[in-house]
């Protein structure tokens, strides 16, 4: 039977923790008691943990031997900051599907209330981040940036940069992907799309423009499909 896996918020030789309201789901929500057994992935690897104490506060674990994991893609996404709702759908699917790094971005197209109230996002950003490693069964969950804007995301390094463009009629993200090794920046555009100006400095910055295909998807959608593309070319 596969075991669950937790992701420890503390962790130091043979000793790791849940606290807060991560120990009282598994203490009040699945009755956790001393004894039972589960992945607890800490410092970057998965090893065996067995339960020595139960509050609900803290939940404390003896760490064994280690869990084989496979490696992950490097695959960074830029998601234009679009409506929070979707958003954080698009942040939780993405986890799932394994991208390592997601930046929001204010894009021209970006609601201007959306984009200054970001920053006050990121934490809850990063918790939906976390609870989706932990029902993926990932190692850890991806970084989520703090906001940035258009142009400190056009200087990102590697050699496989991709923008998703809805104006892109004859590039396929299938294609471009499949010779890019494991690491990969995908950037995704708001509601609306990128603007010309948009794509023209992505193009003179090395970046290469992609197609999902003729239909015109949602923000969030347009993410996870192209997530789901990408991890299935080089996963």
């Amino acid at each position: 039977m596969t075991r669950r896996r937790w992701i420890a918020d503390q962790a130091s030789g043979n000793r790791a923790a849940l606290v807060g309201e991560h120990a009282a789901h598994l203490a009040r929500v699945l009755r956790a008691q001393p004894g039972q057994e589960f992945d607890i992935a800490a410092d970057g690897a998965v090893r065996r943990g067995r339960i020595l104490s139960v509050s609900e506060n803290r939940v404390e674990f003896e760490l064994g031997e280690a869990v084989e994991t496979a490696p992950a893609p490097q695959v960074t996404l830029a998601l234009a900051i679009f409506k929070f709702d979707r958003m954080e759908w698009a942040i939780e699917k993405c986890t799932e599907l394994g991208v390592a790094l997601i930046v929001p971005l204010a894009a021209r197209r970006s609601d201007a209330y959306l984009a200054a109230a970001a920053a006050k996002r990121v934490e809850r950003w990063r918790r939906i981040a976390r609870e989706a490693s932990e029902q993926a069964r990932r190692v850890a969950p991806p970084e989520i940036a703090d906001p940035v804007k258009l142009g400190d995301v056009l200087t990102l390094a590697g050699e496989t940069r991709v923008v998703l463009s809805e104006v892109e009629t004859t590039v396929s993200l299938r294609g471009l992907c499949g010779a890019g090794g494991s690491s990969l920046f995908l950037a995704v555009g708001p509601e609306g799309g990128w603007t010309n100006e948009e794509l023209q400095a992505f193009a003179q910055a090395g970046w290469k423009s992609a197609s999902l295909g003729s239909t015109i998807l949602r923000a969030e959608t347009a993410a996870i499909a192209a997530l789901a593309v990408i991890m299935a070319e080089i996963a």
